[in-house]
C-alpha cells in the first residue's frame, strides 16, 4: 500500500488530503502523470495549442485552404511552366528529378533501381536543375 496525496491529482482540492491505495493503483496513477506531462510537453514543443479533432471546424479551416481565382491560376501557369521544363530534359535526368522530387525516392534508391552509382544519380539531378532553371529564365 502506498500514500498518496489527493490534492496532487485532483485540482479541487484545496489541503492535503492523503490516503492509502494500492500499489498498482499508485503505479497507474505515476503513469498517467508522466503521459501527461510528455503530451504538455510535446504540445508546447510542436506549438499544438489545439486539437484536430473537437470536431468544431478547426480541421476544416486549417487544412482546406480558400484559394482565391488569381492563385489558382498563378500555381497552374506555374506548374505548367515547372512541368513543361522538366519536358525538355533528357530522358533520364527527367526520371530521377521525378522520381526524387515527386516520388519522393532516395538517391540511393533511384541508383539501385537503374542499376548505377548513387554519384551518377545525385550528378544527374543536379546537372537536371541547372537545366530547369536555365530553361525558366529563357521562358519568363
Amino acid at each position: 500500500m502506498k500514500t498518496i496525496n489527493l490534492r496532487d491529482y485532483y485540482p479541487f482540492y484545496k489541503s492535503d488530503f492523503f490516503i492509502e491505495v494500492a500499489d498498482e493503483i499508485a503505479l497507474s496513477l505515476k503513469r498517467f502523470e508522466l503521459n501527461d506531462s510528455a503530451y504538455r510537453l510535446r504540445t508546447y514543443r510542436h506549438k499544438a495549442y489545439y486539437s484536430l479533432d473537437r470536431n468544431d471546424g478547426i480541421e476544416h479551416e486549417i487544412v482546406f485552404i480558400s484559394l482565391s481565382p488569381q492563385e489558382i491560376y498563378e500555381r497552374r501557369i506555374t506548374n505548367n511552366e515547372l512541368y513543361a521544363a522538366i519536358n525538355s530534359l533528357p530522358e533520364k535526368q527527367a526520371k530521377r528529378i521525378y522520381a526524387y522530387f515527386f516520388l519522393g525516392m532516395s538517391k540511393a534508391a533511384i541508383a539501385k533501381a537503374e542499376g548505377v552509382r548513387e554519384s551518377a544519380v545525385r550528378e544527374s539531378i543536379e546537372r537536371g536543375l541547372k537545366n530547369i532553371e536555365k530553361f525558366l529564365k529563357n521562358f519568363l
